[in-house]
């Protein structure tokens, strides 16, 4: 094999998005499952997301409702991907769900053929709202591996109705809405068990921990650390 094309060797920036609903009664997480036939995390019930890509970089971004959160990603991350991130987050989840999280406006220059229909909704991507809560990067010796970001958002800030999937792509099948309470019969990834044990330790607050936990598998160990430094953070973590 020609080691500069083995994908399980290198490591990309990814983002992930926590949609709960109903946090203060019975609440629920969307998610969907992966194709029997994907290389990462197949049959896996997953929350919506996917790897950065370069032209994340070059989306507006609706700046207002993007703090504290880019300060926190900077902390942590190369500051110059810090919107990406949020870009992505974004865009995996109106590509895999078709649900919008916007705020209204005109795109200033040309839209890129990935976002063509979310501008014709009226919306930039926002932000606002988004919680950075967790870090994790993939252990050795899988297919692909990633530096995921994940952000918790309360479902109340979509655009769209929150029960609509028709504009999905067909990455994930059987999106759902599961109670948390039902969460475990589900065949989940470790990551994603460990990442919904923190939210609902944290239910009904929604917003950034005080330390963010992060499942570094950088190194040769695997380690559970907690990144800190900044403070509570508020509005949208």
């Amino acid at each position: 094999m020609d080691k500069t094309l083995d994908k399980s060797k290198i490591i990309r920036d990814a983002a992930t998005v926590i949609l709960i609903r109903d946090k203060t009664t019975r609440p629920q997480v969307l998610m969907g499952q992966r194709g029997a036939k994907a290389a990462f995390m197949p049959n896996k019930f997953v929350f919506p997301g996917g790897a950065l890509d370069a032209e994340d970089a070059k989306v507006p971004l609706a700046e207002a409702g993007a703090e504290p959160c880019l300060t926190r990603l900077g902390e942590h991350a190369d500051p110059s991907i810090a919107s990406a991130l949020l870009v992505t987050a974004i865009r995996e989840l109106w590509e895999e769900t078709g649900q919008i999280l916007g705020a209204p406006g005109e795109w200033p220059g040309a839209v890129p053929d990935d976002w063509a229909s979310f501008a014709d909704a009226g919306f930039i991507p926002s932000a606002l709202g988004m919680a950075f809560v967790f870090r994790a990067i993939t252990p050795k010796g899988r297919p692909r591996r990633f530096d995921a970001r994940f952000f918790a958002i309360d479902a109340d800030m979509l655009r769209t109705d929150i029960d609509d999937f028709s504009r999905a792509s067909d990455e994930l099948s059987h999106l759902q809405w599961i109670p948390l309470d039902d969460v475990r019969r589900f065949d989940l990834p470790f990551i994603t068990e460990v990442v919904l044990a923190e939210i609902v330790g944290n239910l009904p607050d929604l917003g950034a921990p005080a330390e963010v936990p992060f499942f570094n598998n950088s190194d040769e160990e695997s380690l559970f650390e907690r990144l800190g430094g900044v403070g509570p953070l508020t509005a949208a973590g």
